[in-house]
């Protein structure tokens, strides 16, 4: 079967302008940064150049071949200051023009069929770097992020990084002919047309990766509390709903309820600002204290509740402690009260099998109620009958 070169990459033209408008709209419902702008910016350049390719010997050389080639360079390099963007990575615009150029002087330095391998090398080792550049980018955001998306992005970019390279590598030895649509195109027909498919994928898991990354923040906000970065009371009760439902469930663990000290005091004397100053550097105060496995969670105003996975009674105590001493330490040097706030903690052990979130804070509440009733600014543990 033989395959029209010309119709495969027209098709290609109009499948990259039908992406190009998706991810526009992409964009035009607010819910993602700039990066689909970029993206769809790509993919109008990509469908434009291969339209001024799929008329090579119709127009004149200068639109076909070096306007039509360093416009599809455009687009993929848009495609990856795209992904930079995205990743929140710094861009620079001049290395981006100077490639442009560097390229369009290359390929008029070749005229004709004559020079038709010297351009095939040039752009297909430009195209090769450029995916190349982007898997490197898709890996990065996959392993910082831990998007699936991003791992799709870069399975899907890293096959034309090998046919780049290896179209490249035949031009180098003069094996790819001396003209783009020969009568009997064979399988480099094929291999077109499985680069189209390639663009209609890649155009879909870029808006996967935003719709990811933004289902990300909205799940973070819905279990996050804004201020403190602490877990919410919502994100305590799913993380307590997965301990539930895990194969290998951590049955016993210790419960820690903290209170700030006279915090309405201190809000009301010295304004919300410097109460919030305190809160963020308790709750950075605590992370620095606790195990990678243990939950800081804000209940609400000034109380924070903390899990302490696997530990007994005597073992919290000693955390609540060590917490105790590092905020004290760190809350010294704030310029918001005198004396600097304190803590008063209630420390129990539960069993977190079977209970709600209430059930399991009853008796730490209640040794942290009795820490505020002997005077604050200490650690009181929860020790049923039998054990006492």
């Amino acid at each position: 079967m033989i395959l029209d070169l010309r119709t495969i990459f027209v098709t290609g033209a109009l499948t990259c302008f039908i992406i190009g408008v998706m991810q526009f709209a992409t964009f035009a419902t607010g819910r993602y940064s700039r990066s689909p702008v970029w993206w769809g910016a790509s993919s109008l350049c990509i469908g434009i150049g291969l339209i001024g390719t799929a008329f090579r010997g119709e127009i004149p050389d200068l639109v076909s071949i070096q306007l039509a080639n360093t416009t599809l360079l455009a687009g993929c390099l848009l495609l990856l200051l795209g992904i930079r963007h995205f990743a929140k990575r710094e861009i620079n615009w001049l290395g981006f023009g100077a490639i442009l150029l560097a390229i369009w002087i290359l390929l008029s330095a070749f005229p004709g069929e004559q020079g038709y391998s010297k351009r095939v090398m040039i752009f297909s080792t430009a195209m090769a770097l450029c995916d190349a550049a982007i898997v490197r980018e898709a890996i990065r955001i996959a392993r910082l992020e831990r998007l699936r998306s991003a791992w799709l992005v870069a399975m899907l970019f890293a096959p034309t990084v090998v046919i780049y390279g290896g179209r490249s590598l035949l031009a180098a030895f003069d094996q790819v002919g001396t003209e783009l649509f020969p009568p009997n195109a064979g399988p480099v027909g094929w291999l077109a047309g499985t680069g189209v498919a390639f663009i209609i994928l890649r155009g879909q898991a870029l808006l996967l990766l935003a719709a990811e990354r933004s289902n990300q923040a909205l799940a973070t906000l819905a279990q996050r509390d804004p201020l403190t970065g602490a877990m919410n009371r919502s994100g305590l009760e799913q993380w307590l709903a997965r301990q539930v439902r895990s194969q290998h469930p951590e049955q016993r663990a210790a419960i820690l309820l903290v209170d700030v000290d006279h915090f309405k005091m201190l809000n009301d004397s010295l304004g919300h600002a410097a109460g919030d100053e305190v809160l963020r550097l308790f709750a950075d105060t605590v992370r620095g204290q606790l195990r990678g496995s243990d939950i800081l969670a804000r209940q609400g105003g000034d109380e924070f509740a903390i899990v302490l996975p696997g530990l007994g009674i005597q073992e919290a105590v000693h955390v609540a402690e060590r917490i105790q001493i590092a905020f004290r330490s760190t809350s010294a040097g704030l310029a918001v009260s005198t004396p600097a706030p304190t803590l008063s903690i209630g420390v129990a052990e539960v069993d977190l099998r079977g209970r709600d979130i209430d059930q399991l804070l009853a008796q730490a509440d209640e040794a942290l109620y009795r820490a505020k009733r002997l005077g604050r600014d200490r650690v009181q543990a929860h020790i049923v009958e039998a054990a006492a």
